[in-house]
């Protein structure tokens, strides 16, 4: 090829990237909007200047730019052990900490869970006044993010490899620390390494659940600013938690991670059984945010006999009527009593909607009733919005916040809900 063709090509190639990018960007804007959000604009300025496709190479460049998909980088086996997360989640989770640090101008950061593109964002963020560090644990993945930010431009950003369920040297205090790896747990070396009213965002998993949160450092302890669902790839090294499925039927699933037990016949069995279904009797409007729901029922149902699961499925379950689950890849679900009762698919009106249960068992109509008597209390209140409290491991009860409490490996967290 001659240097004309070659000139040629990369001008092609740069302008559908350019084009791409910027569509993307609309989207991005548009999801915002539709989830009731509003994009900050320097969060926005930052997604139409980096080049995403020179964090995913060996990949389509219209692949790069979905909004909605997160692009694989590295598999062990049949696992997902790296990726470019989804511009979405990407642009929600720099919206959460702009908004906690009332901008990211002038900040120092460090990014645990490396791949470079959202470093790069981040680096346009702090500008020049500002440091951006980011680590991974998995050498593989930390020479492609050296590579990625060189050809990028973004070389003045430090990589580093290490495990961050450790402090990472030099040691030093960051206003904000961004983690964009599956977290079952908040490692003390996160809080310590955090100023003063510094900000952690992190996908924290809690009873089966992931969100991700903004939390912002008070004294030995956090508490959260704001939440959204999010999926990340699982963490890896000390910090790691296993999560646990169990099959219940062809293609229906129980999600087991705060050490629960089930007998995955029985639980089964409960299934061929006929299915009560109970409505709460409420019209609510599509923005409704149904995951702040999932976590009251969770915090609900856990404070109660029984045994609180997370339900998921697999779609040709659902079309076979197995299960009618709110949501095929996590509904809360409760075990009480010889009865299996979980969240179900909502009841449209027009362009409104009712909350359901689906029941199994011998008191499937009252448990059923008693699932959708918490759905009906979450309305009447408010529709509050959850906080979570992150405290240390050994904190004395007496020094906790009035919520569901759950303990983990290094913290006792806390769950309260305030109205919205």
């Amino acid at each position: 090829m001659s240097d004309g063709e070659s000139g040629a090509y990369m001008s092609v190639h740069t302008v559908s990237g350019e084009g791409l990018r910027a569509a993307m960007v609309d989207q991005l804007v548009a999801d915002h909007a539709a989830k009731g959000l509003t994009m900050r604009p320097e969060v926005e300025a930052a997604l139409r200047t980096v080049p995403r496709e020179l964090f995913t190479p060996g990949v389509a460049v219209e692949e790069a730019y979905r909004s909605d998909t997160a692009v694989i980088t590295k598999r062990r086996g049949d696992e997902t052990v790296s990726s470019v997360s989804a511009p979405w989640l990407i642009a929600e989770m720099l919206g959460q900490a702009a908004d906690a640090l009332g901008g990211l101008q002038g900040r120092h950061v460090l990014e645990i869970g490396s791949g470079g593109y959202n470093a790069s964002l981040l680096r346009e963020l702090v500008g020049a006044s500002g440091s951006v560090r980011t680590v991974d644990i998995d050498p593989d993945v930390t020479a492609r993010a050296m590579a990625c930010l060189a050809a990028a431009g973004y070389g003045d950003v430090t990589v580093v490899c290490a495990d961050a369920e450790q402090p990472i040297g030099p040691v030093r205090r960051y206003d904000l620390i961004i983690v964009t790896a599956g977290a079952w747990d908040i490692a003390p070396a996160w809080t310590a390494q955090l100023a003063e009213d510094g900000v952690l965002v992190a996908p924290l998993r809690t009873f089966g659940m992931t969100r991700s949160w903004a939390l912002r450092r008070v004294g030995d302890r956090l508490v959260s600013h704001s939440q959204r669902l999010c999926g990340f790839v699982a963490m890896q090294g000390a910090g790691a938690h296993e999560m646990r499925y169990v099959d219940i039927a062809d293609g229906v699933h129980l999600r087991l991670d705060e050490g629960q037990r089930v007998d995955p016949e029985s639980v089964g069995s409960l299934l061929t059984r006929r299915r009560e279904q109970a409505w709460a009797g409420v019209s609510l409007p599509p923005r409704t945010v149904l995951a702040d729901l999932d976590l009251w029922l969770a915090a609900r149902l856990a404070n109660e006999a029984g045994q609180f699961v997370v339900l998921s499925a697999q779609q040709d379950a659902v079309d076979a009527g197995v299960v009618a689950p709110a949501w095929r890849f996590g509904t809360p679900a409760v075990l009480r009593e010889g009865t299996f009762t979980y969240r179900s698919a909502l009841r449209w009106t027009e362009d409104m909607f009712d909350l359901g249960a689906c029941a199994h068992g011998p008191d499937a109509p009252a448990e059923a009733g008693r699932l959708v008597g918490h759905m009906r209390a979450w309305v009447d209140s408010g529709q509050p919005s959850p906080v979570l409290h992150v405290l240390p491991a050994g904190t004395p009860d007496g020094d906790l916040p009035a919520g569901t409490v759950l303990d983990k490996r290094h913290s006792r967290v806390v769950l309260t809900f305030t109205p919205a």
